[in-house]
């Protein structure tokens, strides 16, 4: 039974794994570019939620989307003004400018909220729900499938919108979509804007889980990238298959070698993945 248990209390992160990674994924693939600021946004997201619970009393499942919405402007805006100026250099000028605006944000978040973790604490709470002698609390559930939800909305917009056509169709080939009339350099920006609402999103309902803090960012980017090194780059279902395996994995990780090492036994699979198969399970050209 203790094993079915943490069968479920991994596959109860996967999707909200999956939300924290579908925006650093969308924007690694679209743009080429490997977004280090993604953690912080996270953390960003996740101290709005906790805010607008502790002020107004809204329900962070509910505001999730709200988080994302609020940052889908700076996003877009960062992206427009300060990235876009360096896309043409090479992949390590980005890398270190991202880094660079980790660091400032990071640091403005602990001169604003200080280091000291904080965790959203629903009233009254929400309870479990339990089947068969397993245990599953409602908060992490209701956490899982708001982040499917998102994901799934994410990949309609891809899949069927004009605008996730144009996004794919950068992503596939950017001169070619260039000669047929797509402003690139708008979808670049559309598409870090959607990586920071699914980055806001996340934050969000992290915060109603697992208590956050402004140094919590580097741990939240490292799962974001092992999920799509795991999934694939270019699969959204892929990003969702690598939020679930992470989950098992660190679920019987932490079973097995203690909580401390979850993450550490999530690397050592990631370095024999990508030896193996460094396209990841789903990964493919075309962003979908």
């Amino acid at each position: 039974m203790l094993w079915l248990q943490v069968l479920v209390n991994g596959l109860a992160l996967g999707g909200l794994y999956a939300c924290i990674a579908a925006g650093f994924s969308l924007v690694w693939g679209v743009l080429n570019i490997i977004n280090v600021l993604h953690g912080s946004l996270i953390v960003l997201g996740g101290y709005l939620a906790f805010f607008a619970h502790q002020q107004l009393g809204f329900n962070p499942f509910l505001f999730a989307p709200v988080a994302g919405a609020l940052l889908f402007l700076p996003g877009f805006a960062l992206q427009r003004t300060v990235i876009n100026p360096v896309m043409t250099r090479p992949v390590l000028m980005t890398l270190v400018l991202t880094f660079g605006l980790t660091l400032f944000l990071d640091n403005l978040m602990l001169v604003a909220f200080t280091a000291d973790y904080r965790k959203i604490n629903p009233q009254p709470p929400l309870g479990v729900v339990e089947f068969g002698g397993v245990i599953l609390p409602l908060d992490r559930l209701c956490a899982t499938m708001t982040g499917l939800a998102l994901v799934s909305a994410l990949w309609l917009v891809l899949r069927f919108t004009q605008l996730g056509r144009a996004i794919v169709a950068v992503r596939m080939d950017r001169e070619a979509a260039s000669l047929m009339g797509i402003d690139v350099h708008l979808i670049y920006a559309i598409a870090f804007g959607l990586g920071t609402f699914m980055a806001g999103s996340a934050g969000a309902l992290l915060a109603a889980i697992f208590p956050i803090s402004s140094l919590s960012s580097s741990s939240y980017l490292g799962k974001a990238f092992v999920i799509c090194v795991l999934g694939g780059l270019g699969s959204l279902p892929g990003v969702v298959l690598g939020g679930f395996a992470l989950g098992i994995i660190e679920a019987y990780g932490a079973l097995a070698f203690g909580p401390e090492n979850a993450l550490t036994v999530s690397f050592l699979l990631l370095i024999v993945l990508l030896a193996v198969r460094p396209t990841g399970l789903l990964g493919r050209k075309g962003f979908t």
